[in-house]
């Protein structure tokens, strides 16, 4: 029997590599000379796709592919997909929410407290000599001790960093779509209502139209002058010229970002404020972590073609 044939649109670990060769006919886009050839010669065949989340599949790729039958991601956003096009062409989609969950909160966590205690700016200074020259750096204004944490976002990360930040000793408060049954943190109404209860305001939201631009110059009034906005679920979800003009006049305390607008390209108004910390969207970037994401990318596209049910579909599969 032929192996099923398989696009694969992004990069993988070796060892995802090995296992998707051994077990599907794999066209890789990566690295490829001409990757509109390699569409163009396996178009037919093509029974999936396969990538992490940062390959995108519109409706014109899948209008290419007429015998495509599902599109595997191995993380856990999706909003890359075209699911109007994929639900209307009955093409399945499945994603990997656990496999980064624990790794992203540490992360969080980390950003958090490097953001409040200003702890990139610190570790520069000493490298500068700026210690031995000028003597002690300034204390940072803010402190973890007694704050808030307003989680925009209580899913299945936003839920492990408060474990967490419970362990800091932080008071947790959440906005979201609807108030959670058996949680009980504080919930507020709306995100304006959040960013003014809280010191810290985490976005943890997935991607998309619903959420693009949900943190405006408004949110950030509301959060205030002592406040901190830490962002590692979407870069959309931010208006980075309003975050810019907030902390240049002091409208907030400081930022700490994973993910921004136009990856890997950042606002350049970012890059030169020392109230900013900035990673270059790493939160899942551990070996042992996207081995696991790449895994159940392929534990999803092994179960489809053997019992055509994945393990994991998006909650819009139904």
């Amino acid at each position: 029997m032929a192996k099923p044939t398989v696009l694969m649109l992004t990069p993988m670990l070796p060892a995802i590599v090995e296992k998707l060769n051994a077990r599907f006919e794999t066209h890789w886009l990566p690295g490829a000379a001409d990757p509109e050839a390699v569409i163009a010669d396996a178009a037919e065949r093509v029974r999936a796709i396969g990538m992490f989340p940062t390959g995108k599949v519109d409706a014109a790729l899948m209008r290419r592919l007429p015998n495509l039958e599902i599109v595997a991601v191995a993380g856990a956003g999706y909003e890359w997909v075209d699911m109007s096009e994929a639900k209307a062409r009955s093409v399945m989609v499945t994603n990997a929410p656990d496999a980064l969950t624990a790794e992203v909160a540490d992360v969080a966590m980390a950003l958090i407290v490097m953001t409040v205690r200003k702890l990139a700016a610190a570790d520069a200074y000493l490298r500068a000599g700026r210690w031995e020259a000028e003597g002690p750096m300034k204390l940072s204004p803010g402190s973890l001790v007694g704050a808030t944490l307003g989680i925009l976002g209580l899913g299945r990360i936003g839920h492990a960093v408060a474990k967490r930040a419970e362990a800091f000793g932080l008071k947790i408060a959440y906005h979201g779509r609807r108030r959670q049954d058996g949680v009980a943190y504080a919930y507020h109404d709306s995100p304006e209502a959040l960013a003014e209860a809280c010191d810290i305001l985490l976005v943890a939201t997935p991607g998309g139209a619903d959420t693009h631009h949900m943190i405006d110059a408004r949110i950030l009034e509301k959060l205030g002058r002592s406040g901190y906005l830490v962002n590692i679920g979407r870069g959309t979800a931010v208006d980075e010229a309003a975050l810019v003009a907030a902390l240049e006049a002091g409208t907030i305390a400081g930022a700490g970002l994973d993910v921004y607008e136009d990856e890997p390209r950042v606002h350049p108004g970012l890059v030169g404020l020392e109230n900013a910390v900035l990673l270059p969207h790493l939160a899942s970037g551990s070996v042992p972590t996207r081995t696991a994401m790449g895994q159940a990318m392929l534990d999803n596209l092994e179960a489809w073609f053997e019992t055509g049910k994945p393990v994991s579909p998006v909650s819009e599969m139904g």
